[in-house]
């Protein structure tokens, strides 16, 4: 009988390894164009968006129409979102930055020293306020605002600097074609993009509440000698609730519905900062008790947890929290009050109970943000959400400010002194090179060199295709394809997570280098020029993050270590506030302006000062009505002169008084007594630093 074999049987010895290299290719081959082909559609969603832009601001007959394609290739994401929710910013900023060169140019029609400090004192204003906004859209209005200035000033200004007196239509047509590569990108990506970062932030939200929720009822099950470590997990969540920043942002550009609730959902992101926190307390606390005594306790609040919120996610799926938002949260809600009605003997235990409702109290505004998120028709909308933002620290921005002044005047110096033809255009660039990465802190130097790197790619690309493909091409379609053989692998550059500075450059000024019109002309020495006036401009800004550096991560986080310290030591000693949310608020800012290469302790520190000062606020609002202040103050007083030992031995002198009264009404005073003394001995050393500045 005749057998039919496989065909690898069929080959000769040593060629099967060769059928399995051949398969292996062939798999790489398959997963490499999987992974190529979205980088690439978006490469060709930025050829057509620079081209539409182009062609309408030829068609309207506009003086540079390389500034739409410009503004074009920058406004144009990976994400349909960002691009959206971005672009309406950055079209706020072009406005205001054409009527702020309108209005300096009145002030200071014949006066050429004050107009260019004023244009360098408008950088600086800009930078500030972007650098201080970096996590918000409105950050990109004032880089915006100052670019569009800085490009409006080249345009107006003479060969040795100095106003113009048409200045309000150059400010109208820099505006319009701004203007223009705006609305061309967010009209290309919404007709080839239609967004999923709502279900992404939901699904992250969902994961980030279930584990959250899961590890700290593993924290109540394993209380006493099996209770481990949980300060690297939750330093872990707080880095990853930090890093829903940016997907929020592009969730807000995908539905108005979301940008109008925004207070729900930063309401939401605080909840499960204040839901770590309170996990925090419980942790050190239970710590600190026996093992019996920590079992007992930590299993009579654990009854008392719904199982539906003991349960971390299934391999990663939060699929309960995503299906029923709206039905968790009643069950949340009313774990809430069970725990708050639950009879606790002792300060102890009621420190438990209490802690365990703000765990799920931060949860149950979480899940406010996830029905929102996932558009669940039993949840009714919330009124009434405001969230007041709060500046962490204001020596960043002002580093950056002085930067951009500096770095502007001094471009601006060098032209008057040599009456360079180019001058006004390296202050362009100049200044688009330092606003654009002053918000990064200790990436902008990186990312400025990338871009220089980036444009001189460019004008190198472009020199080819202005002397050797377009002669002979007039028709804008031959001019399309010539310039999609650049933008096209460049976008799709830009899209991946190397080098991206570098390929978003090349994207941005590749027009702009070619420099298109209605009438092509074919200058070498024009062109050699431009290209060098740019490539110095954006040299010398990024020689000013080197020579004027940003803060470092380590001073950085030393500052708002320094800054929060501060702060709880005037909170202990100072006026009551009148709304526990500024406080909060504060910490929240500051827990989000932590750099990333932080250490995990010092994060824990700054959560511990969050609940620290939660519960000083809560006990000296008591204490008042129960003729305490002075014992209080006493044990306040030395937290606040940096003598941890002795706040701690007057904090239990107070325990004492408090302990020998038979009112249990006062055990949830006792208990905060006990979370302040905790959190003290935990972290001594921070809380006993010298006085800061």
């Amino acid at each position: 009988m005749v057998k039919i074999r496989s065909v690898t049987e069929a080959w000769a010895p040593g060629q099967g390894s060769l059928v399995a290299l051949i398969a292996t290719f062939a798999t790489r081959l398959a997963n490499a164009s999987r992974a190529a082909g979205p980088p690439l559609f978006f490469g060709l969603r930025l050829w057509i968006s620079v081209c539409l832009a182009l062609y309408l601001a030829f068609w309207l007959e506009l003086d540079d129409p390389d500034w739409a394609g410009v503004t074009a290739a920058l406004v144009c994401q990976p994400h349909l979102g960002a691009s959206l929710r971005k672009g309406w910013y950055r079209m706020i900023g072009t406005v205001v930055g054409g009527v702020a060169i309108v209005v300096l140019t009145a002030c200071f029609p014949q006066d050429r020293v004050a107009f260019l400090v004023g244009l360098a004192l408008w950088g600086a204003g800009c930078a500030f306020v972007a650098t201080i906004l970096r996590n918000s859209p409105l950050a990109l209005a004032a880089q915006l605002a100052g670019i569009t200035a800085a490009i409006i000033a080249a345009s107006e200004l003479g060969a040795t600097g100095g106003a113009s007196g048409e200045v309000f239509m150059l400010a109208v047509i820099r505006c319009t074609e701004i203007s223009i590569g705006i609305v061309s990108a967010g009209v290309v990506l919404l007709g080839t993009d239609f967004g999923n970062a709502s279900r992404r932030l939901a699904t992250l939200f969902a994961t980030i509440s279930a584990e959250i929720a899961g590890g700290f009822a593993g924290t109540l099950a394993l209380a006493g000698s099996e209770l481990p470590d949980t300060q690297p997990a939750r330093s872990e969540l707080i880095r990853r609730v930090i890093a829903l920043d940016p997907v929020i942002d592009e969730a807000f550009g995908e539905s108005a519905q979301l940008r109008y609730h925004s207070p729900v959902l930063q309401t939401a992101v605080n909840g499960l900062i204040a839901a770590i926190a309170g996990w925090r307390v419980v942790w050190v606390h239970l710590t600190r008790r026996s093992d019996d005594q920590a079992g007992q306790e930590a299993g009579v609040v654990l009854r008392s947890l719904p199982q539906e919120l003991r349960s971390e996610p299934t391999h990663g799926k939060p699929l309960l929290w995503m299906a029923d938002p709206t039905g968790l949260r009643r069950i949340c809600e009313a774990a809430i009050g069970t725990m708050t009605a639950l009879p606790a003997p002792t300060p102890s235990l009621r420190l438990l109970t209490d802690r365990t409702a703000a765990v799920l109290a931060g949860i149950w505004r979480a899940l406010n943000g996830l029905a929102v998120l996932v558009a669940d028709p039993a949840w009714p909308v919330p009124r009434g959400y405001r969230v007041r933002p709060h500046a962490p620290d204001w020596l960043p921005s002002l580093v950056s400010a002085g930067r951009v002044f500096v770095t502007i005047g001094a471009v601006e110096l060098f032209w008057i002194i040599t009456q360079w033809p180019n001058g006004a255009l390296a202050i362009t660039f100049a200044a688009i090179g330092v606003l654009l990465f002053s918000p990064r802190a200790d990436r902008a130097y990186a990312g400025a060199v990338g871009f220089v790197v980036g444009t001189g790619l460019s004008a190198g690309l472009a020199a080819v295709i202005a002397f050797a493909v377009f002669p002979g091409k007039e028709s804008f379609a031959a001019f399309s394809i010539a310039i999609g053989l650049v933008l096209v692998p460049a976008g799709a550059g830009v899209a991946q997570p190397w080098q991206t500075p570098m390929f978003t450059a090349m994207t941005a000024f590749f027009s702009f280098l070619l420099a298109p019109t209605n009438q092509m002309s074919y200058d070498v020495i024009q062109f050699y020029n431009r290209a060098l006036a740019i490539v110095a401009g954006l040299g010398i800004a990024a020689l000013s993050f080197r020579l004027l550096p940003p803060l470092s991560p380590a001073f950085r986080t030393r500052r708002l270590m320094t800054l929060t310290l501060r702060d709880l030591r005037r909170l202990a000693i100072g006026p009551i506030p009148r709304n526990p949310a500024d406080w909060e608020g504060r910490m929240y800012s500051r827990l989000f302006a932590v750099p990333d290469a932080a250490a995990p302790l010092q994060r824990a520190q700054l959560v511990t000062a969050l609940s620290v000062g939660s519960a000083i606020i809560q006990l000296r609002g008591i204490a008042r009505r129960l003729g305490l202040g002075p014992e209080l103050d006493a044990a306040l007083e030395a937290m606040a002169r940096g003598d941890s030992a002795m706040a701690i031995t007057r904090l239990g002198q107070l325990d004492g008084a408090l302990a020998a009264r038979p009112d249990s009404a006062l055990l949830q005073v006792r208990g905060s007594i006990l979370a302040i003394s905790e959190g003290l001995i935990e972290h001594a050393t921070y809380f006993d630093a010298g006085t800061p500045g």
